[in-house]
């Protein structure tokens, strides 16, 4: 009896999921003997005849690689070793640069590197292509020869030749492999006891995380969160387990997400419970193009049950799930085997999830007060009627959060969403809005 492991997102990670069951394999037909029989005297001519002498275990591994090159890119072989990665890349720490990596066209694409890691801080951005690793050219999107360069000893360098869209030239950037811990989310209270939460990767505690992270949240603004920014830009994905779960603790009830593959053992349906709902204060989701699979999941959610909105650029599109099916000689199959959907019974598959604003990332930049004319420069204004404010002195904490503000633009509109909304409910007298515990939601 095959184990079972049900996986999603972009990155190498694992969900063990005994209940989940795959058809067995069986030979059906006599064709089906015909091909394996072709298979079978293949290797051993290729074994008795090749130029040089070549294993049948060496050609047996190419050839199961072979097959997965007519499948999707998100399904593969596993070896041993990077078997073993993926059980340890579940757990958050693992080594590497911290670059999630898909193929389009061919070509290796990161689709976002993971905050913090070596490969963030060099400046390597969503969209990047890998045309080489250390000097060795990324062929046709061989994901698999790509892990393998990537990792490797802790403190050793590793070259990436990088092309950057219409930037010109492919460039080089140096990175020293690090053993990658994912602190998967990280919060603060913005200005006026508005919540900022995001949600970086997917993984085995996220669920409990971001529930403890609100805690902290509620507790920081005694328990009056007027509303929520939930960030999961350039989050790639990860565990399906992990993205019901923090969906689970903004929807009361109804459904969350549904699988659907060739056999009946991938019709599965995750809804939510009504234990641990948060309050209804308002929220809005930030995505891109780097938000995908757990991420998307978690967006259409919120967003089929009127739940926030859905602010930023249309997300990556993965809307299919891998099933982990461990082999006798320690090796693995990554397979694709079901799709899921939104609540509504919308597939993002190859599509993703279209923001209820859309609001593409622009680099701001700020003149200085001097630059402008005031009425306080024109000669012989009028003096100021009422006392000025006193000058407050801002807090290092706060200084970094007006300039996180001031240079992005996707989080300040989403900000001002949640102030607008808060006003215009406050100027309409509507009761509840004091306490965000009674405040209405939202609504796209």
């Amino acid at each position: 009896m095959l184990l079972r492991t049900w996986l999603l997102g972009l990155c190498c990670v694992l969900l063990i999921n005994p209940g989940m069951g795959l058809a067995e394999p069986a030979l059906n037909s006599q064709e089906d003997y015909q091909n394996l029989e072709l298979l079978t005297d293949v290797l051993t001519l290729v074994r008795d005849n090749y130029v040089k002498e070549i294993s049948l275990d060496e050609l047996i591994r190419g050839a199961v690689r072979g097959i997965f090159d007519n499948l999707d890119p998100h399904s593969s072989y596993l070896d041993a070793d990077m078997y073993e990665d993926l059980k340890v890349e579940i757990q958050g720490e693992f080594g590497g640069i911290g670059i999630e990596l898909a193929v389009r066209d061919r070509k290796l694409i990161i689709v976002a590197p993971i905050e913090g890691t070596p490969a963030c801080v060099a400046g390597i951005l969503p969209g990047d292509q890998i045309i080489a690793i250390n000097s060795t050219a990324m062929r046709d999107g061989d994901m698999m020869q790509a892990v393998r360069l990537l990792r490797g000893p802790v403190g050793e360098e590793i070259k990436l030749t990088i092309s950057r869209g219409t930037a010109g030239e492919p460039f080089e950037v140096t990175l020293i492999r690090e053993i990658i811990q994912v602190q998967s989310v990280r919060s603060r209270l913005l200005d006026n006891n508005y919540g900022y939460l995001r949600l970086i990767q997917f993984q085995e505690r996220s669920g409990a995380d971001v529930a403890e992270h609100l805690l902290r949240l509620r507790s920081q603004s005694d328990n009056e969160l007027n509303g929520l920014i939930l960030d999961l830009r350039n989050n790639p994905g990860g565990l399906l387990d992990a993205a019901i779960a923090v969906a689970d603790l903004f929807i009361a009830d109804g459904l969350i997400v549904s699988a659907s593959g060739r056999h009946p053992e991938t019709q599965q349906s995750f809804s939510a419970q009504a234990s641990n709902i948060e309050p209804d204060y308002p929220m809005v989701v930030l995505i891109n193009g780097g938000s995908a699979s757990a991420s998307e999941i978690v967006a259409g959610a919120l967003q089929d049950h009127q739940r926030a909105i859905i602010l930023g650029e249309q997300s990556f599109g993965k809307g299919s799930v891998q099933t982990i099916i461990p082999l006798p000689d320690r090796a693995g199959l990554r397979l694709t085997t079901a799709h899921y959907y939104t609540p509504v019974g919308r597939s993002i598959q190859a599509l993703g999830i279209t923001p209820d604003i859309v609001a593409p990332q622009m680099i701001l930049t700020h003149q200085s007060a001097a630059a402008g004319m005031r009425e306080l420069d024109l000669d012989k204004h009028l003096p100021a009627q009422s006392p000025a404010a006193p000058t407050r002195e801002l807090s290092p904490q706060a200084l970094q959060e007006l300039q996180d503000l001031n240079s992005d633009y996707q989080l300040q509109r989403a900000l001002d969403l949640l102030k607008g909304y808060r006003q215009f409910r406050r100027n309409a007298g509507t009761p509840g809005t004091e306490n965000n515990t009674t405040a209405e939601r939202i609504h796209p």
